[in-house]
């Protein structure tokens, strides 16, 4: 979240200087930096406004990786190559640091969901394997990087270049840096929309090939950021210290994205897309970077978490205090005391945590005078638990069609006995001509189409079901496993527990409210969707009779098809003690334990004296050299 706060100083702080600015390179990642741009627009080197956003990555860092858009998993020859996403859902799927669009592709249409197959442009190889073909002069400039970083931009890749050994491939429209020559001036009286004002992603490489340059600069909206020329875009570019560069995708697909310190995607950027819709491009071909943190006095925080409790360990360059800051909030409102003992290597045992929940926390160490901080990272408990299906697939649940915006139909109490239908999942409607797909089978239950809407389904379908559960509800998880297509409101006795593919609270969601997405390759109910219920939401379950109600909506007006089947299960704590075993070696006697939250203690005599291992001891295994004695060993919580 730093990353955020830093972006917008050096903006206001640029803005009141005149001329061309380029911020010092801030490292992000280890062997990545990030640096922004902005100009006075009129003079010899820049016409318009712009911001631009740059990534340097050095490609001689070992543990950099790069990674571009693979392809479909049931990819069929001569058709759509590559799973179409956001590029934040890009980097969040593949746990990328850094992404940004690449190749063109065939939109379609812009705003689609996760997973749409989509048809690229140029080549383009993933991890070895080449998902898109050079097929033919357009979109022909581009990058190639072997899989030890050894990277060339080739500015005609027509015919198709050699890719033995070309690990990492992405392409764009044209070069517009040439051997440190502004090429992008040819442009100039071109009449082709491409070559105007627009927002433009970039890509180049430095003349010793080692620095390679991601680059997106902003446009389309007046008094911040109008967009760019390719000339102007080949300027930044040089700026920065490429020697080649060409022109990506670009307009409203513009769009660069890190990973915060919790693992969730940051947008370095402002596309107009975004500033248009609110939402990101769905688009074909992404270009990504993995890499890791940037090393500090604080390096290597790792959390093992169990089900109440959470060792935390890191290590520092020089003895220092020991203490973590932690919360189910990144306020981080909990600490632990600091200890008074200078350590390098360090560890802090959480407790009394709640099984199955995401913590945030940071590690905190204070030496000579001076403090320091990890960024805010997160871990999830687990959960020993007992489990039970309190329903399956084929369960059977009531569905009406009709209008129910305010009408309270979540209610336990509501009276269904009118509605439209009633039989087991899967329920389903499907208006296409070669009827139900054998992929989304079984379908139990058919529903009507709307006789309004040209014969298409209704936009809302809704469902009600009871289920008993137990006397005893407490600490019970609720796991849904649902066939879905395509978004869903779900509600516990009356309360609504979960939201997939609509806005988000507090907007309203109406019998006319379309699904955002959709959880399946293809958006058909393909794929199990699994949600799980704790806490607040699972303590609207009752001993007893229980009430489900699910309202399902489409994605489009014209979709033709709407499924929802639900199977339900449950879970509950089930307490279990640590297994402490010993081992015999020639390096002595290795203990070792299958929980975590216990603290190693031994004792000269069963009944004796038990005291902490030096350390404190509170991960395993732990080797100890037998004393002449012997010695006795336990674990406390």
């Amino acid at each position: 979240m730093a990353i955020r706060f830093l972006v917008g100083v050096l903006l206001a702080t640029l803005a009141g200087h005149a001329g061309t600015a380029l911020t010092a390179w801030t490292p992000i990642f280890q062997g990545v930096d990030h640096a922004v741009g902005t100009n006075t627009p009129g003079g010899a080197t820049f016409q318009n406004r712009q911001v631009a956003y740059f990534i340097r990555v050095d490609l001689r860092d070992p543990d950099v990786r790069l990674f571009s858009s693979p392809r479909l998993r049931n990819y069929i020859p001569n058709a759509a190559e590559t799973p179409g996403y956001t590029v934040s859902d890009f980097l969040r799927t593949n746990r990328l640091q850094v992404a940004i669009n690449a190749n063109y592709f065939d939109p379609q249409e812009y705003y689609l969901r996760a997973g749409t197959p989509m048809d690229i442009s140029g080549l383009s190889i993933c991890e070895g394997t080449t998902v898109s073909a050079q097929e033919n002069s357009a979109n022909a400039a581009a990058l190639l990087v072997t899989q030890d970083n050894q990277a060339r931009i080739v500015h005609d890749n027509w015919p198709p270049a050699s890719t033995t050994g070309v690990y990492t491939a992405v392409s764009g429209m044209y070069p517009i840096l040439v051997n440190g020559v502004n090429t992008g001036y040819q442009y100039l009286n071109d009449s082709d929309f491409v070559h105007h004002v627009n927002p433009r992603t970039a890509i180049g490489l430095s003349e010793d090939r080692r620095h390679l340059f991601l680059l997106a600069i902003d446009g389309r909206q007046a008094g911040y950021s109008v967009g760019a020329y390719d000339w102007e875009t080949a300027g930044w570019l040089l700026l920065a210290g490429a020697y080649d560069g060409i022109n990506m995708d670009g307009g409203g697909s513009t769009t660069l994205v890190m990973q915060d310190s919790t693992g969730r995607p940051l947008r370095l950027n402002k596309p107009s897309a975004v500033a248009d819709s609110g939402r990101e491009r769905t688009v074909g071909s992404h270009f990504g970077i993995f890499a890791r943190p940037v090393p500090g006095f604080i390096n290597d925080v790792v959390a093992t978490p169990d089900d109440t409790t959470a060792v935390i360990t890191w290590n520092t360059t020089a003895p220092a205090t020991t203490q973590v800051q932690y919360g189910l909030t990144t306020d981080l409102p909990l600490l632990t005391p600091p200890t008074s003992t200078l350590l390098t290597n360090h560890s802090v045992l959480l407790r009394d945590l709640s099984p199955a929940r995401t913590y945030y926390f940071r590690a905190l160490s204070e030496a000579d005078g001076r403090k320091y901080a990890s960024s805010n990272l997160v871990f999830t408990t687990t959960n020993y638990v007992t489990t039970g299906q309190l329903f399956d697939l084929d369960h059977p649940w009531t569905f009406t069609v009709g209008n129910l915006d305010g009408v309270p139909w979540t209610n336990p109490s509501y009276d269904d006995t009118a509605w439209t239908g009633s039989g087991p999942g899967l329920l389903w409607v499907d208006t296409r001509a070669t009827g139900p797909l054998p992929e989304v089978q079984p379908r139990n239950t058919e529903m009507p189409p709307d006789p309004d809407n040209n014969g298409f389904p209704y936009v809302t379908y809704y469902f009600r079901t009871h289920f008993s559960f137990p006397p005893n509800v407490t600490g019970v998880s609720l796991i849904l496993s649902n066939y879905l297509d395509d978004g869903a409101v779900f509600h516990l006795n009356g309360v609504e527990v979960q939201r997939l593919h609509l806005p988000g609270a507090p907007t309203d969601i109406t019998h006319d409210t379309l699904a955002e997405g959709y959880s399946c390759e293809g958006g058909n109910a393909t794929c199990p969707v699994v949600l799980t219920l704790t806490d607040t939401a699972a303590a609207n379950l009752r001993p007893g009779d229980n009430v489900l109600a699910v309202e399902v909506h489409n994605y489009d007006r014209r979709s033709p098809d709407v499924t929802f089947g639900c199977a339900l299960h449950y879970t509950q704590p089930a307490p279990r003690q640590p297994v402490l075993s010993i081992e015999w070696s020639s390096d002595g006697v290795t203990l070792s334990w299958d929980r975590q939250g216990f603290t190693l203690q031994s004792a000269t005599e069963p009944s004796g004296l038990w005291t902490d291992v030096a350390g404190p001891v509170t991960t395993s295994p732990h080797t100890v050299t037998p004393s002449a004695g012997g010695a006795y060993y336990r674990l406390r919580q």
